[in-house]
């Protein structure tokens, strides 16, 4: 059985609730030493290479937004839910980590109960201070509460 992120690890954003979910950029490569997650969301244009653990795939262009906003929307409410699961390690990730990774994390924040028009810098204040890149992403995030 795993356990959850250690708040510590960088790329570990605490939710209000308390849910853990790591961030992070696919071009660093994953640390040896670091756990590895029990379910991933990959936000790539293209399919993301196998890995042994349980993924989800949003087709999403780099400084873009999802391709699909509906399937967008129902993988994010699924991976905050799985997020509150302490024997899951949920982890978002993009090529570089921080504008598709952090807007997806911004909408998670949503769903957990920050405000919508708080929750860019609440990601930038808690996760990675460049994240969400353009301007359609905070945008997307703002609109994502309604």
């Amino acid at each position: 059985m795993s356990e959850s992120w250690d708040e510590r690890e960088p790329g570990v954003l605490q939710l209000p609730s308390g849910r853990l979910v790591r961030g992070r950029g696919l071009r660093k490569g994953l640390d040896p030493a670091a756990a590895h997650p029990t379910y991933g969301v990959y936000l790539l244009g293209k399919e993301p290479p196998e890995v042994p653990w349980d993924t989800r795939w949003l087709r999403w262009p780099d400084f873009r937004l999802p391709r699909d906003r509906a399937d967008a929307r129902k993988v994010l409410a699924e991976t905050w839910e799985r997020a509150a699961d302490p024997a899951e390690r949920v982890e978002i990730a993009c090529g570089g980590g921080r504008g598709r990774t952090g807007t997806a994390l911004a909408c998670l924040a949503v769903l957990d109960g920050v405000p919508a028009a708080e929750a860019v810098e609440f990601v930038r204040r808690n996760y990675d201070r460049h994240a969400v890149e353009t301007p359609w992403q905070r945008r997307y995030v703002r609109r994502f509460g309604e």
